[in-house]
């Protein structure tokens, strides 16, 4: 678990790079591949412009990833897999690079899409600018397996000091291009990127991302958030847009504000319904809580259920997993 942590803290990371540090793991990862150390190595503000500057470089060589990355991480993963065994190997990756494997790869692909977006400008761009992406080492992104690793061989040291102090970085056989860590970073609970009042992961250079619950949005979205209104959410023709300003106003909200009526009530709660056109119903149950809070008053939740129910008990047995008919508390708390 001391690794897991570790490398989930360098994933997160953001600020200055220590680039010293990050260049003598460079030179290292390259002299442990066999290959002379680059003669040059050049640093960027952020994956963007480290994709333009490869774009433009003419003396870097080939690219040497497959050397310093792919190579000697699956021949460590052979070395570990027949000293452990398929399940011993199973049973190590559960426990350390499984715990991150879901959000940094869903984030690096997030910046990849980002880049994309920015430096394709037409469609026949795009496949140009993917070709240079996959010649990234991931970095601080490649948490995962390098947690999974750690502390079995010195191998991938380099590797490993590069991704603590850096961001993604490009091997080529006369030149390295690395790139800075995010300035900022911001997550929900699940590891989504998400940031109501800003950039949800922005670089030095001003590349960024905006997200709400990890769903990308534009910034002059998120700009108009504070300023929403129930007909504003009605008038929007984007259903996953329109999600998200529900979300951000408040469910209980847009329904008291909006004028909408019941349309099922009994002893477990008031069922609601929010028709929403182009897109699924969105259904809550208002359930009040039966234990006091310490004032005396009793709290309203509002649950959110699938459109296909029809009454409130329904609705508040799915959220214990139950059908209906056999949702029959002894009691409530």
């Amino acid at each position: 678990m001391q690794y897991v942590n570790a490398w989930r803290a360098v994933a997160a990371a953001t600020g200055g790079a220590d680039r010293s540090t990050a260049e003598d793991g460079v030179r290292l990862a390259y002299r442990s591949a066999g290959l002379a150390e680059p003669e040059r190595i050049v640093w960027a503000d952020s994956p963007k412009a480290a994709v333009e500057l490869v774009e433009k470089l003419s003396d870097a060589g080939r690219s040497v990833r497959e050397d310093v990355r792919t190579r000697p991480w699956a021949e460590e993963r052979r070395r570990i897999y027949d000293e452990l065994g398929p399940a011993g190997w199973s049973a190590l990756w559960s426990a350390t690079g499984a715990q991150l494997w879901e959000t940094t790869a869903a984030l690096a692909e997030r910046i990849r899409a980002g880049v994309v977006a920015e430096l394709a400008t037409r469609p026949e761009e795009e496949s140009d600018v993917r070709l240079v992406l996959l010649d990234a080492v991931l970095g601080q992104h490649d948490a995962a397996w390098l947690a999974a690793f750690d502390g079995r061989g010195d191998r991938l040291t380099g590797l490993a000091e590069v991704a603590r102090n850096a961001g993604w970085w490009w091997p080529y056989e006369r030149v390295a291009v690395i790139c800075e860590r995010p300035e900022t970073l911001h997550r929900d609970e699940a590891g989504r990127l998400d940031r109501g009042d800003g950039p949800a992961l922005a670089y030095p250079d001003g590349f960024a991302l905006y997200a709400w619950r990890g769903m990308p949005v534009p910034v002059e979205f998120l700009d108009g958030l504070a300023s929403l209104t129930p007909e504003r959410i009605r008038a929007e023709e984007n259903a996953e847009l329109r999600r998200v300003m529900l979300e951000y106003y408040g469910y209980d909200r847009y329904l008291a504000e909006s004028g909408a009526e019941p349309v099922h009530r009994d002893e477990t709660g008031i069922l609601w319904r929010i028709a929403m056109e182009g897109d699924e119903d969105v259904v809550m149950v208002e359930v009040v809580n039966s234990t006091p809070e310490p004032d005396g008053t009793h709290r309203t939740y509002w649950l959110r259920v699938p459109p296909r129910t029809r009454t409130a008990k329904e609705g508040v047995a799915w959220t214990f997993g139950l059908e209906g008919e056999v949702y029959a508390p002894v009691r409530q708390t």
